[in-house]
């Protein structure tokens, strides 16, 4: 009888996968069980630094001294990323004294980041290297080391920087946000320097923002006020609901579009004699502050058992100034 070929099997490439997560992970709990008193010695040169750091690399490494000079940025902390090569052609006039640099490389032999090692050194500025090769010229030269050395690449061929380039990274992240926490950064200091992402739209935009605040818009009625003219009024002004107020404009009472339909339902034609008094919730379920962030607002009127799409401003005492829809927050972009 004869034997049918099996197929061959296709190769577990998840496993692979997660083998490489697992290796550069792995290699990222070694940096941080060797983290010593030059990182300390480092976080102190950056938190104390009167210039401006600047990071430095060729290649993969060149990428992650860029990612790093960014996020430096973000925090507050006046960061610029310098090409070895352009350095020897006019940009070393960057550097100035007071200065810190950061130079990132794996094998710490890089020709173009060695040519500019004494220009440096005659600047007077101290160099902070992030390098796999604790041995190499660029660490014998460097003020400070990190060591950022790994087993091997999460290439197959161990050719390819890969891991080494992730250490690099989370080498560098540690130093920032070490140095974001020690600086006591806020999130309002971040806003600062991300005003046009949803991040900082969340971290600034404020009710007051936001609401419909304008007499011509802005919907209101008094407790007399018929049926019919409630509808008329929530009707005109578009925002599916009104509020109610006494003559001193406080804040009695909200009307929404489902408050009229329950009174019909539940008193027929008879609800165009009911006044907003007998219709309105005397305590609305959200009632905004405008002083208070546009996010929080949103969440506040969504991480309910019900939902609410509309909710009334008011001042410290109690004044109706405007009305907020969930809409206008969403299309905000929070």
């Amino acid at each position: 009888m004869e034997t049918v070929p099996q197929e061959p099997q296709e190769p577990d490439w998840l496993c692979y996968a997660r083998e490489l997560l697992s290796l550069e992970a792995h290699s990222i709990q070694r940096v941080a069980q060797r983290l010593d008193r030059s990182f300390l010695q480092a976080l102190e040169l950056l938190d104390h630094c009167e210039g401006k750091v600047i990071t430095t690399g060729v290649g993969k490494s060149g990428i992650a001294a860029r990612k790093l000079a960014a996020t430096l940025t973000s925090i507050g902390c006046a960061a610029v990323f310098l090409h070895p090569a352009e350095a020897l052609h006019g940009d070393l006039g960057l550097v100035q004294t007071g200065d810190v640099v950061i130079a990132l490389s794996n094998g710490g032999e890089s020709e173009e980041l060695l040519a500019i090692l004494p220009a440096l050194q005659a600047r007077e500025v101290p160099i902070v290297a992030i390098v796999g090769n604790i041995s190499s010229t660029l660490a014998r030269k460097a003020t400070l080391v990190l060591d950022a050395s790994i087993e091997r690449e999460a290439c197959p061929l161990n050719l390819a920087p890969t891991t080494s380039v992730v250490v690099s990274i989370a080498l560098g992240d540690a130093l920032a946000m070490t140095l974001e926490k020690r600086r006591g950064f806020r999130p309002e200091d971040y806003a600062r320097n991300h005003p046009g992402g949803r991040l900082g739209r969340r971290l600034t935009l404020k009710v007051r923002d936001l609401m419909h605040s304008d007499p011509a818009v802005r919907p209101a009625v008094s407790p007399d006020t018929l049926f019919m003219e409630i509808l008329n009024e929530i009707s005109a002004k578009c925002l599916g609901a009104t509020c109610v107020t006494d003559e001193e404009n406080h804040l009695l009472g909200i009307i929404t579009d489902h408050d009229t339909r329950r009174a019909l339902q539940k008193y027929g034609n008879a609800a165009i004699e009911l006044t907003a008094e007998r219709i309105m919730t005397a305590r609305p379920a959200v009632v905004l502050k405008p002083d208070q962030l546009a996010y929080d607002a949103l969440r506040q009127m969504e991480e309910r058992p019900r939902a609410i799409s509309v909710a009334p401003v008011v001042d410290e005492e109690n004044h109706y100034i405007g009305m907020v829809r969930v809409h206008d927050l969403v299309r905000a972009g929070l």
